[in-house]
């Protein structure tokens, strides 16, 4: 696996992935009883941006530091202030110079009953996982691939919580491993909720993955809902590089009741 998270770093692809990571966690605060986190391919939790990777990458700049920067609508600005205080707790001191990934953000959301599973196979990026969670209770760095895990985690004692599905997709087949595992887990867990990541490498691919997610969910008892949304950063500035945000490429919703 050649795949290295650090070159990629709050960029644009994380922004969002992060932004609808800590919507759903902060509709599952609605509600009092405790929920559970599982994320299967958790990486190294916290990158540093100052470091050669992340210049060398440079995808941040184009995406969490225009963010930061940003104005936003009154209606949009409630929605996006979470996601952006956790990063700004770490940045104390306001130079953008760290990155959250996704388990510390999940973290940062953890009220005390709720619980976070990050699975890391990679020994150093889990190490700096360990040590970014610095052995906290209510979070669990497990040695374990995630396509294992998936099966082995759910239903958790809580009942209730979120999947987070993000592997590096460095290998030809994860997206036909992404939806084995899908459905392995969704077929223990149907009433969990499942946030599924994944690159627009080919139309096909995707499209074959959305019709599989669809079918398994609408199969469940209950049945669920799926939301599909895929974005595109084609979008340039007048120097070649890619807008923050981009456009929405396709938007549909998969109501399994119908």
């Amino acid at each position: 696996m050649n795949y290295r998270h650090a070159f990629h770093a709050g960029g644009f692809a994380d922004v969002i992935k992060h932004i609808v990571l800590v919507r759903i966690l902060t509709y599952l605060q609605d509600k009092p009883a405790a929920f559970r986190v599982i994320d299967s391919h958790a990486g190294a939790g916290l990158y540093d941006l100052t470091g050669d990777e992340a210049k060398r990458g440079g995808e941040w700049l184009t995406g969490i530091a225009r963010i930061m920067q940003a104005r936003f609508s009154e209606k949009t600005a409630p929605l996006i202030k979470p996601y952006l205080d956790i990063v700004r707790a770490f940045n104390p001191e306001r130079d953008l110079k760290a990155y959250p990934g996704s388990p510390l953000i999940a973290r940062a959301l953890l009220r005390p009953q709720d619980r976070l599973t990050a699975c890391e196979v990679e020994p150093k990026a889990r190490k700096r996982l360990i040590d970014a969670l610095r052995r906290d209770t209510q979070a669990r760095v497990v040695d374990l691939d995630g396509w294992v895990a998936l099966p082995a985690f759910v239903p958790p004692n809580e009942r209730r919580g979120l999947v987070l599905i993000d592997p590096a997709y460095e290998q030809k087949d994860e997206f036909e491993r992404l939806a084995a595992g899908f459905a392995e887990a969704f077929a223990k867990w149907p009433t969990g909720s499942y946030l599924l990541w994944y690159p627009v490498k080919s139309r096909r691919a995707t499209d074959s993955l959305a019709q599989h997610v669809a079918g398994v969910a609408g199969a469940g008892t209950p049945p669920g809902q799926c939301l599909r949304l895929e974005f595109s950063n084609r979008a340039a500035d007048g120097r070649g590089r890619p807008r923050l945000g981009g456009s929405i490429d396709r938007q549909s919703t998969v109501d399994a009741y119908g």
